[in-house]
């Protein structure tokens, strides 16, 4: 059983950056890929950015040259570095690996 910690979210004002963390713990075998997911108030969730076991990171369009996704360390966790954020990117933000998900943290952005 895998569990996924989330950390980091927060109220941040347009155009701040916030940096959410998250940590896989349990029984892993192997480095795997992950993914950063959002869910905003009355919309589905949404693929964020993910990387794979190699690095290879991708990103919705939505938030492409403004969010990093890096993994931590040689660790199965990554960060989610997020920078000039909008009131549009409000939303619970979610890890995930393999079949398991994180908690969520949420994320608010306004004046």
């Amino acid at each position: 059983q895998v569990q996924l910690v989330e950390s980091g979210g927060g109220l941040v004002q347009p155009g701040g950056s916030l940096r959410l963390s998250c940590a896989a713990y349990g029984s892993i075998s192997d480095i795997a890929p992950m993914s950063w997911y959002r869910q905003a108030p009355g919309k589905q969730r949404e693929l964020v950015a993910d990387i794979g076991v190699g690095g290879t990171a991708k990103y919705s369009d939505a938030v492409k040259g403004r969010f990093t996704i890096t993994r931590i360390g040689f660790l199965n966790g990554v960060y989610l570095q997020m920078n000039n954020l909008q009131p549009e990117d409000t939303a619970v933000y979610m890890c995930h690996m393999a079949d398991s998900w994180g908690q969520g943290t949420q994320v608010t952005v306004s004046s």
